[in-house]
């Protein structure tokens, strides 16, 4: 220890030393709870893309199950299939008529 105050003492050295030791662990840890907190976050985004994705493939194959499956009752040549399309035809061409009801026609001048 010097007498003018140039040399600082081994203790302060030491308590300087501590702080900054533990200022040092603090930023560290701080950083690793960031980098923790951001990992999190992004396994949940990905869940959730991961869920959303899930429904989307779903629906979609549950809707190219359902096109196949019309498709191939249409294309059926079983009696109730005929059936139906003959009926669907049928009012078809009943639309396709004009309705008037019997005498409403204009008297001819």
């Amino acid at each position: 220890m010097n007498a003018g105050g140039r040399q600082v003492s081994a203790s302060k050295k030491d308590k300087d030393r501590k702080w900054m030791w533990w200022l040092l662990g603090s930023i560290a840890a701080l950083q690793v709870y960031f980098v923790q907190e951001l990992l999190a976050a992004l396994a949940l985004f990905a869940m959730a893309f991961l869920a959303i994705a899930a429904a989307v493939v779903s629906l979609y194959a549950l809707h190219r199950a359902w096109a196949e499956t019309v498709d191939r009752l249409a294309e059926s040549q079983h009696p109730v299939m005929v059936r139906v399309r003959h009926r669907v035809s049928s009012v078809e061409e009943m639309a396709r008529r004009p309705f008037r009801r019997p005498g409403s026609e204009q008297p001819a001048n």
